[in-house]
């Protein structure tokens, strides 16, 4: 089997968040196996898809995705990754449709080596602020809101973008305020430099103490900042070490982000 790394939401290599990407010919493994493959590769997310056949079928590929520990419903950052190696395979052109454990998922190539993404909008709704999330954080809250079963995050607005920068919380701890984590997001300081909102996540409860660049977290920030802004195209800057911008578009239950890849390996898997 081959297997890929490629960095998503970035044109650059070493930027971006990176996921292993494994294409089958035929039925999945065992679980255990992809977890084992997941594990092995030790990113946030390993994707693995296979074709799908059948004039009924509503999708075009099977795609399911590993971080370390565990199987998650949504992945946007190893979903851009699966496409982008579908296309640069000529495994696939145009709009790829996945079947996801969140439903069917769309993939569409652009020109200039863009990839956009159809996902379903998390539905937010406000929450209380959990007891001493401030000191876990180690920065003030101004609000709080649940993103729903899909992704599980915890999202909390900080005052600034500088609060967002600055975070050094306890990631332990994180895990006790959600089912995943934490998504902490705050507006641009200064939109002309090609941003109007920045977050950062941290996700202890599935392996991942802080995630590069994360798709499904956008599905939950771009109806948050749309409502504040009153704009549906946005473009979001994950704060993170690695960094990795998102371009998100609200549309209604639906949204679409929209970024790039590029592989940075590729070999033989052999075990």
């Amino acid at each position: 089997m081959r297997i890929r790394i490629v960095d998503a939401f970035t044109d650059r290599p070493f930027a971006g968040n990176p996921a292993g990407v494994v294409l089958f010919d035929g039925a999945f493994p065992a679980d255990d196996r992809l977890q084992k493959i997941a594990a092995e590769v030790n990113l946030s997310e390993t994707a693995f898809a296979r074709p799908l056949t059948g004039a009924s079928r509503d999708a075009d590929w099977a795609l399911r995705w590993f971080t370390p520990l565990t199987e998650v419903d949504m992945c946007g950052h190893a979903t851009l990754a699966t496409a982008h190696v579908l296309h640069a395979t000529g495994a696939a052109t145009g709009t790829v449709r996945f079947a996801a454990r969140c439903g069917v998922l769309t993939a569409t190539a652009h020109e200039d080596g863009s990839i956009t993404l159809d996902f379903p909008t998390a539905p937010l709704t406000p929450a209380a602020l959990p007891e001493g999330v401030a000191g876990v954080l180690g920065a003030g809250v101004r609000s709080a809101h649940d993103t729903g079963p899909h992704i599980g995050d915890l999202l909390v607005e900080l005052a600034d973008e500088k609060a967002v920068r600055a975070l050094a919380p306890d990631v332990r701890a994180l895990g006790r305020l959600s089912r995943r984590g934490v998504i902490a997001t705050a507006p641009a300081e200064d939109p002309s430099r090609g941003y109007d909102y920045v977050s950062r996540c941290f996700f202890p409860n599935v392996g991942i103490d802080e995630d590069p660049v994360t798709g499904s977290a956008h599905t939950a920030l771009a109806p948050f900042w749309s409502a504040r802004f009153g704009r549906d195209d946005l473009t979001g800057l994950q704060a993170s070490a690695r960094t990795g911008l998102v371009r998100t578009g609200l549309r209604g239950d639906r949204t679409l982000l929209t970024g790039s890849a590029v592989t940075v390996i590729e070999g033989d898997l052999l075990a």
